[in-house]
C-alpha cells in the first residue's frame, strides 16, 4: 500500500475532532529514499532527518520528519510516502540566490547593506528565503525613519532564472529627510526655553541656520540631558510627562513638543556616613564635595559615591558598595543624605600574569608595577602601574583585568595583556628643516635592547648647519632601586651662518656620563659630568662681538661640565599626552679650571588639561638664563639662547628674534617663551588615532642680551594652527602662523615645517 503524506494538510472529520487523512499502520524503516534533490546533498538531508534506519515510523514521527526538514529552510515543499518498508521523501528545493543588486542608497553605504544581508543569509549562493527578504525591507525602512527620512520607499523584486536560481533587486528611494521646524517646551518655569534648548543636540531653525535633521536617538539623548539638568539643580521630582513628535503632511517638517513637570527645588539639609567606614570618618567626608545648604545635585552625589569607592579601593576593598540614601522633607524642601558604606572583604592579589611581551623580558614590565603580589589590591596602584608601563613606549595597547581566583572569595589575579611594538629602528634618509636646511641622517636605535629596557643609539646627521656623530647608552635600572646611568660620545661641526646667526664655525667633541635618581613616584633628580673640547674658527664676516669675546678669552676651550637637574612628571604618556604636568629645572656649570667658566639655568613647565573627551588645553612656558663667573668676561656666544621658529615663537624665522648684529641674530643670555594650545579632534579621523594631532596656538617670547635688558614690550606674539604627524619615518611638524606684533627688521615665516622633531 502506497500512502502520500503532505505537510500541513488536515481533513476535518466529524464536528469536534480532526484526524490526519493519511492514517496507516506503523512499519520499521529499512531504507530511506530522497527524491527531488538538485543542489542539496543527500548527506545534508540525512543529517537533519530525525529518524534512522531500523526505527519504527508512525503518524507522529512522519509529521516530525516533514516539520524538521521544513525548518532547515532548504525546501518549498516536503512530502513523505512509503513503498513497502522504504521511506520515500519527496522535496522541492528553494531557489538559490544568483545575485543581489542594491540601488538608490546614499545615506547607508552598499557595503554596510550587503554585510547586513549576509548576516541573515541573503547573499549570493545561499538558499533564498522570501520571509527574510521581507524582514530586511522592514528593518531598512525603520532605520531610515529613525534618522528622519519618513518619505523613504523600498521596493524589492525577485526575478526567477531558468536554472533554479533567483536575482534580487532592491531599489531604495530615500527621499528628503524631515527637519525640525520647532521645539516647544511646556511646563518649564524655572528656566527659559532658550536655556534648556541650548542643552539639546537637536535644534530648531535660527536666524542664520535651518532646522536640523530629526533623529529619534538624538531626541532620546536630549531628553536625558534635560532630565540631568534639572536633577543636578535640585528638582528631584522633575518628570517628562510626554513627548509628541508631529510630522507635517508633506513629511518634510517635524514639530516636537515636550511637556515637563518641575515641582520644587530641594537643598541639602545634612550629610552623614554610616556602615563600616574602615577609614576615619573625617577623611572620608573630605571626599564628599557637598555641604549643608547646597542645592541638591545628582551628579555630585554620584561623584561622591565614586570617590568613596575609589578611596576604599586603594585600601584593598575592591568590591566595596556605597549607597546614597536620601531622606526627603517635602514640607521644607530639604534632603538629608546618608552614604552607607559596605566595604566587603579586603581583596588580595595572588599573581600578576603578563602576556603579549614577545621580546620584552617580564622583569622590564614588572619593575614598573606599583601593585605588588601578595599585597591587598589598590585601584590607584593598578592605574599608576598601567601608566608607567605605557610610558615605556614599548607597547601599542595595554589591557589590565582583575579576574577572581576560582574558589577563593578574597583573591584576584592581575592579567596584563600587551601588544608589543617594534622598539628598534635602522633608518637612513633625507629630510628638510627650514632652520637647518637639508638633512641627511642615518641612525641605529634600540630603545629596548634585547628586551632589557636599555637604550642604545648611534647617529650620523649631516645638515647645512651641523655634522654630528654620536653614540649614547642608557640603562634606566642601573640599580634595582631605579637609579639610571648613561654614557654619551659625540662630535659636532657647526656652521652658525647657515642657522641664521653669526658667521663662524665650531668643532666640538665630548664625552659624558649621567645618572638619574628617583626621589618619589613623580619626582626625579639627575647628575651629569661631561668633558667638551671646542675650537672656534672665524671669517671676515664674523661679528665684532664674537671677535671681542675670542680676544678676551681664547679660541680653544676645554670645558668640564657639571649638570644638575630635577623633574616632576605626571603626564599619562610621553608622546601625545593629554593629561598631566611636567616641571623641570636644569643647571649646567662649567667647573672652575675649565677654559671658560659659566653657568646656565633652564626652567620648563608644561600643563595638559582635558576640557572634554576630545579637547585638551596645553600650556607651556620656559625660561633660560646664563652668565659667566670668575675670569670669563661673559656668557660664551656659542652658548647663547635663540628664539623664533617651529620650536618657540612660530611665524618668525628660526633663530631670528632678539639682539642683532650685522643684520643677523646674535642671541642672548635670557630667553622667555610661553605657549597656549588648544588640541582639537582631527576631522574625519578616528578619536583613538595617536599618530595625528591638530591644535590652535598662541605663542609669545623673545631673547634678550642680558637679564637687565628684559622689556615686556619687546615680546613677540603669534597665533595659528599646527599639525603633527607621527609618520612611519619620523615625526612631521607643520604650522601656519600669523605674527601679531612684528616690528621693522623682523624676519617673518608664516608656514614652517620640520622632519624629525616636534614641539611637544
Amino acid at each position: 500500500m502506497k500512502l502520500m503524506l503532505r505537510a500541513g494538510v488536515l481533513l476535518l472529520v466529524g464536528s469536534f475532532c480532526a484526524v490526519p487523512a493519511w492514517a496507516f499502520s506503523p512499519f520499521t524503516v529499512q531504507d530511506v529514499e530522497v527524491r527531488g534533490l538538485e543542489r542539496i546533498s543527500l548527506g545534508t538531508v540525512l543529517n537533519y532527518l530525525p529518524l534512522s534506519v531500523g526505527e519504527q515510523l508512525d503518524e507522529a514521527r512522519a509529521d516530525n520528519v516533514i516539520k524538521t526538514l521544513f525548518k532547515t529552510g532548504f525546501f518549498d515543499d516536503v512530502s513523505v510516502a512509503s513503498r513497502g518498508d522504504v521511506l520515500v521523501i519527496v522535496v522541492r528545493e528553494r531557489p538559490a540566490i544568483a545575485s543581489i543588486d542594491i540601488s538608490g542608497n546614499e545615506d547607508i553605504e552598499t557595503e554596510a547593506l550587503n554585510g547586513a544581508l549576509a548576516q541573515i543569509g541573503l547573499t549570493s549562493g545561499r538558499v533564498f528565503d522570501r520571509s527574510a527578504l521581507d524582514k530586511v525591507v522592514r528593518e531598512l525602512e525603520r532605520q531610515y525613519i529613525n534618522q528622519g527620512q519618513y518619505g523613504v520607499k523600498i521596493e524589492s523584486e525577485v526575478v526567477t532564472l531558468d536554472d533554479g536560481r533567483v536575482e534580487i533587486d532592491i531599489d531604495i528611494n530615500e527621499g528628503d529627510a524631515a527637519t525640525i521646524k520647532q521645539i516647544n517646551l511646556v511646563g518649564n518655569h524655572a528656566y527659559t526655553d532658550d536655556t534648556l534648548r541650548n542643552k539639546f543636540q537637536l535644534d530648531s531653525p535660527g536666524l542664520f541656520s535651518g532646522g536640523e535633521q530629526y533623529s529619534r536617538f538624538k531626541l532620546g539623548a536630549d531628553l536625558e540631558s534635560l532630565r540631568s539638568y534639572y536633577l543636578d539643580r535640585g528638582f528631584i521630582n522633575f518628570n517628562i510627562d510626554s513627548t509628541q513628535v508631529t510630522l507635517s503632511p508633506d513629511k518634510q517638517d517635524m514639530f516636537i513638543s515636550i511637556n515637563v513637570s518641575e515641582e520644587y527645588q530641594y537643598s541639602i539639609n545634612e550629610i552623614k556616613l554610616a556602615g563600616d567606614l574602615v577609614l576615619p570618618e573625617a577623611e572620608l567626608m573630605l571626599l564628599v564635595e557637598l555641604a549643608e545648604g547646597d542645592i541638591f545635585s545628582r551628579s555630585q552625589v554620584t561623584a561622591a559615591t565614586e570617590a568613596l569607592n575609589s578611596r576604599l579601593g586603594e585600601e584593598g576593598f575592591a568590591f566595596a558598595n556605597i549607597n546614597a540614601i536620601p531622606e526627603v522633607d517635602k514640607e521644607n524642601r530639604l534632603i538629608s543624605l546618608t552614604f552607607f558604606v559596605d566595604p566587603g572583604r579586603r581583596v588580595y592579589v595572588r599573581r600578576i600574569n603578563i602576556s603579549g611581551n614577545k621580546g620584552t623580558k617580564d622583569e622590564v614590565v614588572r619593575r614598573e608595577f606599583r601593585q605588588m603580589e601578595g599585597g591587598w589590591i589598590s585601584t590607584a596602584q593598578i592605574d599608576r602601574s598601567r601608566v608607567r608601563v605605557q610610558r615605556l613606549g614599548f607597547f601599542e595597547n595595554i589591557n589590565v583585568e582583575t579576574p577572581s581566583v576560582p574558589g577563593v572569595v578574597d583573591q584576584v589575579d592581575i592579567a596584563l595583556t600587551l601588544d608589543e611594538r617594534a622598539s628598534g629602528s635602522l633608518t637612513a634618509g633625507i629630510g628638510f628643516s627650514q632652520t637647518q636646511g637639508m638633512l641627511i641622517n642615518a641612525s641605529i636605535s634600540q630603545d629596548n635592547f634585547m628586551g632589557s629596557g636599555k637604550r642604545i643609539t648611534a647617529n650620523i646627521n649631516n645638515s647645512d648647519v651641523n655634522t654630528v656623530y654620536s653614540f649614547s647608552y642608557n640603562n634606566p635600572y642601573y640599580t634595582v632601586n631605579g637609579i639610571s646611568r648613561g654614557f654619551n660620545l659625540s662630535f659636532r661641526e657647526t656652521n652658525a651662518a647657515e642657522a641664521n646667526i653669526a658667521s663662524y664655525t665650531s668643532d666640538q667633541y665630548g664625552i659624558g656620563v649621567n645618572y638619574g635618581f628617583p626621589l618619589s613616584e613623580f619626582n626625579r633628580a639627575s647628575l651629569g659630568i661631561a668633558y667638551e673640547s671646542t675650537n672656534i674658527s672665524t671669517s671676515v664676516l664674523t661679528p665684532q662681538s664674537v671677535l671681542d669675546f675670542l680676544n678676551e678669552n681664547s679660541g680653544e676651550f676645554d670645558i668640564y661640565k657639571l649638570t644638575l637637574g630635577w623633574s616632576h612628571d605626571t603626564r599619562n604618556r610621553t608622546i601625545f599626552a593629554n593629561d598631566g604636568l611636567l616641571l623641570s629645572l636644569n643647571n649646567t656649570i662649567a667647573l672652575p679650571g675649565s677654559g671658560l667658566e659659566y653657568y646656565k639655568i633652564d626652567a620648563r613647565a608644561m600643563k595638559l588639561q582635558p576640557i572634554t573627551k576630545s579637547f585638551t588645553l596645553l600650556m607651556k612656558g620656559s625660561i633660560g638664563y646664563g652668565d659667566s663667573y670668575s675670569d670669563t668676561t661673559r656668557l660664551p656666544f656659542f652658548e647663547h639662547y635663540y628664539a623664533g621658529g617651529s620650536s618657540s615663537v612660530r611665524g618668525f624665522e628660526g633663530n631670528s628674534l632678539g639682539p642683532q648684529e650685522n643684520n643677523v641674530s646674535r642671541g642672548g643670555a635670557l630667553k622667555v617663551v610661553a605657549n597656549i594650545e588648544l588640541i582639537v579632534p582631527m576631522p574625519f579621523v578616528d578619536e583613538d588615532n595617536r599618530s595625528l594631532r591638530l591644535s590652535g596656538f598662541y605663542d609669545i617670547g623673545n631673547v634678550f642680551a642680558a637679564a637687565n635688558d628684559y622689556d615686556s614690550a619687546e615680546l613677540r606674539t603669534s597665533t595659528g594652527i599646527a599639525l603633527i604627524w607621527m609618520s612611519p619615518i619620523a615625526p612631521l611638524t607643520f604650522s601656519y602662523a600669523f605674527p601679531l606684533n612684528d616690528k621693522v627688521g623682523d624676519q617673518l615665516e608664516r608656514f614652517q615645517f620640520t622632519l624629525g622633531s616636534f614641539f611637544f
